[in-house]
């Protein structure tokens, strides 16, 4: 993790900045930025700021404070964004970042599915930036700025009927059903998925949940070599999502370990369902490299949703995972 300062000071920098523009698409840079400083690019960041400022907006006017008392009434209530972002800094002035995020997960979780998934993954930056150094105040307004969007963009599944699923996550990706209508956005789509395959659903005890979710990151992130042509920056979230869950768990108790593992699967295999293509294709990388020289190419590109699936793809680790990292530089269009 980065000890130079330079995250700091790129946070401090983004913190001026709302977290959406144009009132539907996310503000990526908190997230990639944190990417470009955990992979040992803190000296690239303020010069990738540089090219994706144009995206950033102003940050937003409150409505009215969220308190304890009517904090109810404003989940999921995108115009008090601010107000939440204010909430969650108090929280966190006064007292433990874990525990108020112990006690916010369990409430936020059934809604990880507003913001197209953006905001867990903003946490999931966020906490792991905690969790090497959880000393700083950019850090720590960052995740204040990750629960709040999370809050605001709250917005849960229901009624999802149980498909036949498989053992194994990649097979049980496999039997996700694509929705017909693919048109509309994250929203529109995300109403239209009414089952999932059941995956996991047995599972009880919190390390196996560590367990299967880690095995769902990596299938997510494999199956992006061979399906991400489907859409090349949706299909993203399919694994960026889960593996925000992931990173997060050790700042959680592991009660809440099995309940993270089923809102991650229902993410993943929705983005799926919403954006899959319904055939594959071969995925021959342009060579063999190494994971420092993968990442470099990506920062070279400089799409954030390619930083954030190669940084997940690094997590991974292995060759497949890499070979999907460099599939979404072939797909996805530069930063200019």
């Amino acid at each position: 993790m980065d000890t130079t300062g330079i995250l700091d000071e790129a946070l401090q920098r983004l913190h001026r900045s709302g977290p959406e523009r144009l009132g539907r698409l996310t503000n990526h840079a908190p997230m990639a930025v944190e990417a470009l400083a955990a992979h040992g690019q803190a000296d690239s960041v303020h010069r990738w700021l540089d090219l994706y400022t144009s995206k950033l907006e102003e940050y937003p006017s409150g409505v009215e404070p969220v308190t304890a008392s009517n904090w109810r009434s404003a989940l999921g209530d995108t115009r008090r964004v601010a107000d939440w972002i204010g909430y969650f800094g108090r929280e966190l002035a006064e007292r433990s970042w874990r525990d108020v995020l112990t006690e916010w997960w369990p409430r936020l979780l059934p809604g990880m599915y507003g913001g197209s998934t953006h905001p867990v993954i903003r946490v999931g930056h966020a906490v792991r930036t905690l969790l090497a150094d959880d000393g700083t105040e950019p850090r720590l307004t960052e995740l204040a700025h990750g629960l709040g969007y999370w809050a605001a963009r709250y917005r849960p599944v229901a009624d999802l009927a149980p498909l036949p699923g498989a053992d194994s996550a990649a097979a049980a990706l496999d039997a996700v059903v694509p929705i017909a209508a693919r048109d509309g956005g994250f929203p529109a789509r995300l109403g239209r998925v009414t089952g999932l395959p059941v995956w996991a659903a047995t599972v009880t005890d919190p390390h196996m949940a560590r367990h299967r979710l880690t095995e769902l990151v990596r299938a997510a992130t494999h199956r992006y070599a061979t399906h991400g042509h489907g859409e090349e920056t949706m299909l993203v979230h399919a694994a960026t999502a889960p593996n925000a869950v992931l990173r997060t768990l050790p700042a959680l108790p592991p009660d809440l370990w099995v309940p993270s593992l089923r809102a991650a699967w229902t993410a993943s295999a929705a983005v799926t369902a919403m954006y899959a293509p319904h055939a594959p294709v071969t995925c021959t990388p342009p060579g063999t490299f190494t994971p420092e020289e993968v990442f470099e190419r990506a920062l070279a590109h400089g799409d954030e949703h390619v930083i954030k699936l190669t940084d997940t793809a690094l997590d991974v680790g292995d060759e497949q995972a890499l070979a999907a990292a460099l599939r979404s530089i072939d797909l996805s269009e530069p930063l200019h």
